[in-house]
């Protein structure tokens, strides 16, 4: 499955140091299933965004997965794409750009049809051909609608979506300059926060954290000295403080790293998909990896 990856340190500018793709280890794997794309995304100090990303990237890009990529920001976003809907283009490769903020989501939509009807114009905002980027134009469509709430917009979106369309899952990170949001819908696939103490649980160490199958590591000497929080398909290092987030919970992280939660989908959608109904590359996509 995709792997999502969101850490704030706001208002502190904090630089980190990815890996999207950690060669050594899945190199060494050969049945593990290559990825198809990997991308990160970042704010400059003036707040413009910036995404660095490639499809295919176990192929004719893995050398762009897997360089040590270095950047500063107040907040970050990283994915590791596993293709389910829309080809191996850079355009359908995550995280996405709308309005100045940041997404990248796991999981699949069907009723593709039904959901550009419901954007009608908010449509032009999609470039790729993915369900991902269209609920993205959702959100940006409805947090214009309040007044520029981005919470509102993910609840208000994500709803819809729940009550109107066949979802497996909609796992998303949303990121502006200064603040983060994340939401777990509904318990296919796992999303976990960890609010790190400076210098982590033993106060004294850098971030170090690395996902199961070299699938992607982050190293950040600034976070053995200031609070982060950070959110993760997996748990990433073996700190006890992990927490798995709730179905339907929506989280933000604020500028100054206050961190709120709330559950805004307590049932699970109207037409909840199973595997078995999946297309086979869909289905595919959605294993652990």
């Amino acid at each position: 499955m995709c792997r999502l990856f969101g850490l704030s340190s706001a208002p502190l500018r904090t630089r980190a140091t990815f890996w999207l793709l950690d060669a050594p280890d899945s190199l060494s794997r050969q049945s593990h299933r290559d990825p198809d794309g990997t991308g990160l995304g970042h704010f400059t100090a003036d707040g413009t965004p910036r995404i660095d990303k490639a499809p295919t990237a176990a192929y004719r890009d893995r050398a762009f997965a897997e360089e040590a990529r270095e950047v500063e920001s107040a907040t970050f976003i990283a994915h590791v794409r596993f293709a389910s809907t829309g080809s191996l283009d850079v355009r359908n490769t995550h995280p996405f750009e709308q309005d100045g903020r940041l997404f990248a989501h796991n999981g699949v939509i069907e009723g593709l049809d039904k959901l550009d009807d419901h954007l009608r114009e908010d449509r032009s905002l999609v470039k790729g051909d993915t369900d991902s980027e269209r609920f993205f134009a959702l959100i940006t469509r409805e947090t214009r609608r309040h007044g520029g709430d981005v919470t509102a917009g993910i609840r208000h979106a994500a709803h819809w979506i729940a009550d109107n369309l066949p979802v497996y899952a909609i796992n998303l990170i949303l990121i502006t300059p200064e603040e983060l949001w994340a939401l777990r819908y509904p318990d296919i696939h796992d999303l976990y926060v960890l609010e790190r103490q400076a210098g982590g649980q033993h106060g004294n160490r850098h971030l170090d954290h690395s996902g199961t199958h070299g699938r992607m590591r982050v190293h950040s000497s600034h976070l053995a000295e200031h609070p982060a929080v950070v959110v993760a398909s997996e748990r990433m290092d073996d700190n006890p403080h992990w927490r798995e987030m709730e179905p339907g919970e929506l989280l933000h992280v604020g500028p100054d790293l206050r961190l709120t939660r709330q559950v805004v989908l307590p049932d699970p959608p109207a037409h909840l998909l199973t595997l078995d109904d999946l297309h086979p590359d869909a289905a595919a996509s959605q294993k652990a990896a």
